[in-house]
């Protein structure tokens, strides 16, 4: 078993070596970075020259683009990555780990929430549609999955945006808080449901463009489960139908759902970059959006590169959960 967690171990470490230098040249070969940008007015005025961005760009170390600085910069920048030191964000103003740490916990909680109404919504629905193929709720529910499925993520916003809070009012329209709204500094629950209140629209957003997925995913497995041969052993032994369903075949369906449902780590903490930008959340997603904008190289570094280590961590926790809900994988 230890040896079987050291192998996958050792290749999570060769998959994140090689996505941080992927990570690194890419960010390097960007056309402008934040200095470029925040500088170009003082080079047109002629407050500054190009001598004094070049002195700029080497105190960041972004000046030598050749290969061997690129090379020198990268084992510097590796180093510090190792050591929790993901640099140092151009854009706000302190460390990279700190604005993580400031603003991942909203579009966690948007992510989390958004994740158990799609599990809990789109599971029942699959295996109910995959029990009553060809009926009326099939195709019912197929349809409304496949136009959730479809629907871009602005625009679903949009639409929520226009009829739940401008024509009813009944949702406020962006933000994360009442800018009307002044709370004394011990009401922590009214904040709380004040907050919660605005966080309506984005979850709900999020969990209609993702329940129809799992609902698809579930149902077709649940069809190729119930279509096999101990399932119409089990029948002919005279066992209920709940229990044909739930206890036979949706476990068996399980193992595809679980490796699809592991790969939710990076989602949860990376942040819903577009619905994040509609509705003005300032999660880590909408920070991550003006980073890009801007050309803040080591945000953009050190925000792809915890997206690459939740996503390793991610499959090292699908390969365990498989093991779990199927008994024919052995650790050996």
């Amino acid at each position: 078993m230890w040896k079987y967690f050291l192998r996958r171990i050792a290749l999570s470490l060769l998959i994140l070596l090689g996505v941080s230098a992927l990570i690194y040249l890419l960010s390097m070969l960007m056309p402008a970075d934040y200095i470029d940008n925040q500088t170009a007015a003082a080079l047109q005025s002629g407050a500054m020259t190009m001598e004094d961005v070049q002195r700029l760009k080497e105190l960041y170390g972004l000046a030598d683009k050749s290969f061997t600085g690129i090379i020198k910069s990268y084992m510097a920048w590796l180093t510090s990555t190792m050591k929790g030191d993901l640099g140092y964000s151009f854009l706000y103003g302190k460390p990279v780990t700190a604005v993580l740490s400031d603003y991942i916990w909203i579009s966690f909680a948007i992510a989390f929430i958004s994740y158990l109404l799609q599990i809990i919504i789109g599971i029942p629905m699959g295996i109910k549609a995959s029990v009553n193929q060809y009926s009326a709720y099939d195709y019912t529910v197929s349809v409304f999955a496949m136009m959730g499925t479809a629907l871009p993520s602005f625009f679903l916003s949009a639409l929520f945006m226009n009829v739940f809070a401008i024509r009813l009012g009944i949702l406020p329209l962006q933000g994360l808080t009442t800018a009307t709204k002044i709370f004394a500094k011990d009401a922590h629950l009214q904040i709380f449901f004040d907050k919660a209140w605005h966080l309506v629209m984005p979850i709900s957003v999020l969990t209609l463009l993702s329940v129809g997925g799992t609902m698809r995913f579930t149902r077709t497995n649940m069809l190729e489960v119930l279509g096999s041969d101990y399932i119409r052993t089990a029948r002919a032994k005279g066992l209920s139908e709940p229990v044909v369903v739930y206890k036979h075949a949706f476990r068996n369906t399980m193992i595809p759902l679980v490796t699809s449902l592991s790969g939710m780590l990076p989602g949860l903490f990376g942040g819903a970059m577009i619905t994040e930008t509609v509705f003005a959340i300032p999660g880590i997603g909408y920070m991550a959006l003006r980073a890009t904008q801007q050309g803040d190289i080591p945000f953009i570094m050190g925000y792809n590169m915890f997206l690459s280590i939740l996503t390793v961590a991610g499959m090292l926790i699908s390969d365990i959960m498989y093991m779990v809900v199927d008994p024919r994988v052995k650790l050996s």
